[in-house]
């Protein structure tokens, strides 16, 4: 018996990263997952990770920032898996350079899946939750939310923005029994990171206290523990997983 049995999740930006790892945790404690990315063809490794743990998947494509595609694939869920009980707005994207290189069109393109995106899927799931007076919704911020970077200025201003958001509806919503938390993870091991020259990596390592870059996993157990009874009184947190990099 898993935690989540019985439970429908949505989890954004799953088909790769953390947010599949997210979606194969929430799955592993017993959850449906509705699974979403931009194409949904993307989608297939994630599914077939949570249908061999014998959970539904149901893949959608969606854009985030698209408000109409957001409120369809809500519907979707609703009508082919019959409720949503969590939701993890993880979908996100990077353009980064410095502010006076930055182009209009890079800063709204993050401001628009970052933060209007998340905007966009906890509004969609609201109604449902509020008419089962019960859910929880887990936002993917980020530490440069809380302490900025250079050449990140609109990745931090959208991360900031997610923060400001999940406070917000957090009370919003609090009478209602629906929680709404956030976790800020610092670098965690992906591509992007494998990617960087081992000077750059060892000046990132040399900034964290517990000397690793977090995983995937780090960041999935942390949005399992908010989204699941344990956390059952806590509300309107960001829960920085960062190795101590932020204190």
């Amino acid at each position: 018996m898993g935690s989540f049995d019985g439970k429908v999740a949505i989890v954004t930006g799953a088909a790769r990263g953390i947010g599949r790892v997210i979606a194969e945790e929430l799955g592993k404690e017993g959850a449906d997952v509705a699974i979403c990315d931009l194409q949904e063809e993307w989608l297939a490794d994630t599914a077939a990770a949570i249908e061999v743990l014998g959970r539904k998947a149901l893949c959608i494509g969606v854009d985030v920032s698209d408000s109409e595609a957001v409120s369809a694939a809500v519907a979707r869920v609703m009508s082919e898996m019959g409720k949503v009980d969590i939701l993890v707005n993880n979908a996100g994207i990077t353009k980064d350079t410095f502010l006076a290189r930055m182009s209009e069109e890079d800063w709204d393109a993050v401001l628009s899946v970052n933060l209007k995106g998340t905007f966009l899927f906890t509004k969609a799931v609201t109604k449902p939750m509020m008419k089962q007076k019960s859910g929880t919704i887990v936002n993917i911020a980020s530490i440069i939310g809380l302490i900025g970077n250079p050449g990140q200025c609109n990745y931090s201003a959208s991360k900031a923005g997610v923060i400001a958001l999940t406070k917000s509806v957090a009370k919003e919503l609090a009478s209602r029994n629906i929680r709404v938390n956030a976790v800020a993870p610092g670098f965690i091991k992906t591509q992007m990171t494998d990617a960087l020259t081992e000077d750059v990596q060892q000046k990132m390592l040399d900034a964290i206290p517990l000397k690793r870059f977090g995983t995937p996993a780090d960041v999935a157990r942390a949005v399992v523990f908010l989204a699941g009874e344990g956390a059952s009184y806590v509300t309107g947190q960001v829960l920085t997983i960062s190795g101590g990099m932020v204190m």
